[in-house]
């Protein structure tokens, strides 16, 4: 894929077909970018386009960082993700791509106390109030959580929000690495696709799809204009950088 000079291209790696951009995509459209999506199963993770794209987002999925020996194209990302971070390449990691953002650095990748599945609040660092999350500091926002592995805190990462059981639930590194544990990027018509893809997972963790339906019909809408602002202000960001030649960061 040749693209035009000047162009701005994101790629997104995607685990399972329905957790996809959500919410992100229109905002990078609008903002002019281009995006193309590579299925991390399927497609081949050595295209120099993944670590040449001027963003990389890898999205979530229901596998774990550790089990690289049953889905190998693991390692290949975590590969990526290293030489991007390392270059200080613009990186958005949500959920799966948050833990293998963390391995990629250095860190331990393992499973949490308990599953965290449904609706909940995130207790926002300073350094996250001082950050572009800091609209989810509004008390009447729950942000979906959706996971069961957690990392720990890479060295030289800022914690950007916490749980009580999930201490570390965003960070950033450098000036252009975003990691969000929690996903602010799916809405209620995208979520129907999860209840089916996920049906065993939250059968096994005794969630009710119809309960969280309905908590989703509450807290969806109020979040939807939260993560479009949160999400419009980094990608506002680092197209200025890049347009300006200087490399992109969270702020």
């Amino acid at each position: 894929m040749v693209l035009p000079a000047g162009h701005l291209h994101a790629v997104a790696i995607r685990h399972v077909p329905f957790e996809d951009l959500g919410l992100v995509g229109p905002i990078l459209n609008q903002t002019g970018w281009s995006i193309s999506y590579r299925d991390a199963p399927t497609a081949d993770l050595d295209d120099p386009l993944i670590g040449n794209a001027d963003l990389l987002i890898v999205l979530g999925g229901p596998i774990g960082v550790y089990e690289v020996e049953a889905f190998p194209f693991l390692a290949r990302e975590i590969d990526w993700l290293e030489q991007r971070m390392k270059h200080d390449r613009a990186t958005l990691g949500i959920c799966l791509g948050s833990q293998l953002m963390a391995r990629a650095l250095g860190s331990r990748v393992f499973a949490g106390p308990a599953k965290e599945i449904g609706w909940g609040h995130v207790a926002l660092t300073n350094a996250g109030r001082g950050s572009c999350l800091q609209p989810l500091s509004d008390p009447d926002v729950q942000v979906l959580h959706w996971h069961g592995d957690t990392f720990d805190l890479p060295d030289g990462a800022t914690r950007l929000a916490s749980t009580a059981l999930y201490e570390n639930q965003a960070f950033a590194f450098g000036r252009n690495a975003l990691a969000l544990q929690f996903h602010i990027e799916a809405d209620a018509k995208g979520l129907e696709q999860w209840y089916v893809g996920h049906a065993a997972e939250l059968a096994a963790a005794k969630i009710s799809v119809p309960g969280l339906r309905a908590a989703t019909a509450t807290f969806a809408s109020r979040l939807t204009p939260h993560s479009c602002a949160i999400f419009t202000h980094w990608v506002q960001h680092i197209t200025r950088k890049i347009a300006s030649g200087v490399k992109a960061g969270v702020t």
